[in-house]
C-alpha cells in the first residue's frame, strides 16, 4: 500500500488573519510537487504545518492513512531542507551528514556507510574532512540536503532551498534535486517563488495566491489551461486584454478580435489572454496572404535579445503586446525600432477568463 500524505480542509489563522483557507490536497508516495507563489500566499505555513512546526488552525494532516495533527516533528520522519543551509560550522561535512544518524542512534558502522553513500551521491566524496565555510553555496546546499536524506525520511520538504544561490549554480542544483529524487524515488514537496523552477523539477504544481490553492496540474496543464488569470499571469509569460464580447466577436478598444473559445464565457466582459509564442508578426502585407483575420498594424517598440529568441515589444492601437521570435527569423525581418509591422492575434490562442 502506497504511502500518501493528504490535506484536508487545512486552515491556518494567525489571530484575524488567514493565512492558509481550506485547501485539499493529495500527494502520492513517490511523487514531486511543488507549492508556487508569489510571497505571502501560505506555501511555507504549508509545509511548516506538514513538519509539524505549525499547528493548523483547522482541518487534518493524513500520513500513510493515519491523522498526524498531534505528532511532534521527531516523530513524523520528515525531514527538511531550509533556505538557509543551517549546517554546523564547527563539524566537518561528513559529521553534519551523521549528525541526524546519531541522534536516532544508529550504529557506528552503519552511520559511516550511510556518510559515504550520501556523498556519493551528490559528489562530495573529498570533502568529507571540510568544514562548511570552506565550501561553496552550491556545496553546502548540496550537504544539506544529503543531511536531511541520510536518516531515510518518508517525505523530504524543501523550503525554497535554492533562492540564495546565483542563476548558473541554481539551474545545476535543481537538475541534481530532480536526479536524485527520481534515483531515489522519494517524496518529496518543494516551496518556491520560481515558476521556472516548478515547471522545470514538478510532477504536480500547487499554483497558491492569498491562502487558497488556485490550481492543481501537472506543469505542462498549469501552462498550457490555466484555470484563473491570476495563474495565466503568475505562471508564464501573457498578454492580456480587456474586452466586451459584441456578438462572435470580442471587442478590446478600436480592435475588433475573433477569440475561439469566447463563447465558453458566459460573462460579457472579459480578460483575454495570450502567451507571446503564440503570437506572429511579419512584414507589412505579408500576413494577410495566409490569414483572414485578427491581423492588424503594429509598431516594434523594443526588441530584446535573449539568446535563442528575440523579445518583440509591439505597440497595438495602445496596447503594449510581447511576442518571441527566434533570432533567425528576426534577422531575415528585418525590422527595426519604431518601424511598422503586422502583427497576427491567432483565434484559437487565447485564454478566456470572465472579468470580474
Amino acid at each position: 500500500m502506497s504511502k500518501e500524505l493528504v490535506l484536508e480542509n487545512l486552515t491556518k489563522k494567525f489571530g484575524e488573519l488567514i493565512a492558509v483557507n481550506k485547501v485539499n490536497l493529495e500527494v502520492k508516495e513517490g511523487e514531486f510537487v511543488c507549492f508556487l507563489g508569489p510571497s505571502g500566499c501560505g506555501k511555507t505555513t504549508i509545509l511548516r504545518m506538514i513538519t509539524g512546526f505549525e499547528i493548523p488552525t483547522d482541518g487534518k494532516i493524513w500520513y500513510d492513512g493515519k491523522v498526524i495533527n498531534d505528532l511532534i516533528p521527531q516523530k513524523r520522519n520528515f525531514g527538511i531542507v531550509f533556505q538557509s543551509y543551517a549546517l554546523f560550522p564547527n563539524m566537518t561535512v561528513g559529521e553534519n551528514i551523521a549528525f541526524g544518524l546519531k541522534m536516532r542512534k544508529f550504529p557506528k558502522n552503519i552511520i559511516e556507510s550511510r556518510v559515504e553513500e550520501m556523498l556519493n551521491l551528490v559528489g562530495l566524496t573529498k570533502w568529507k574532512d571540510y568544514y562548511p565555510a570552506q565550501l561553496s553555496g552550491g556545496q553546502q546546499q548540496r550537504v544539506a540536503l544529503v543531511r536531511a536524506l541520510a536518516p531515510n525520511p518518508n517525505v523530504l520538504l524543501l523550503d525554497e532551498p535554492l533562492s540564495a544561490l546565483d542563476a548558473k549554480i541554481r539551474i545545476r542544483l535543481r537538475a541534481e534535486i530532480k536526479r536524485l529524487q527520481n534515483e531515489l524515488g522519494k517524496t518529496m514537496i518543494y516551496v518556491t517563488h520560481d515558476q521556472e523552477e516548478a515547471l522545470s523539477i514538478a510532477d504536480k504544481v500547487v499554483v497558491m495566491e492569498a491562502g487558497v490553492f488556485e490550481q492543481v496540474g501537472t506543469p505542462l496543464e498549469i501552462y498550457q489551461n490555466p484555470k484563473t488569470s491570476f495563474v495565466a499571469d503568475f505562471v508564464g509569460t501573457s498578454n492580456f486584454f480587456k474586452g466586451v464580447k459584441e456578438g462572435s466577436m470580442v471587442r478590446v478598444g478600436d480592435l475588433l478580435l475573433k477569440v475561439a473559445s469566447a463563447n465558453g464565457v458566459n460573462e460579457d466582459r472579459l480578460i483575454l489572454a495570450i502567451r507571446p509564442e503564440k503570437i506572429e508578426v511579419g512584414k507589412r502585407g505579408t500576413l494577410k496572404k495566409k490569414y483572414k483575420e485578427n491581423i492588424f498594424s503594429g509598431r516594434l517598440d523594443v526588441a530584446t535579445f535573449m539568446g535563442v529568441v528575440v523579445r518583440l515589444m509591439i505597440e497595438l492601437n495602445g496596447n503594449e503586446v510581447i511576442t518571441d521570435v527566434l533570432y533567425t527569423d528576426y534577422e531575415e525581418l528585418g525590422i527595426k525600432h519604431g518601424e511598422s509591422l503586422d502583427i497576427y492575434l491567432p483565434p484559437n490562442g487565447f485564454m478566456v477568463f470572465p472579468d470580474k
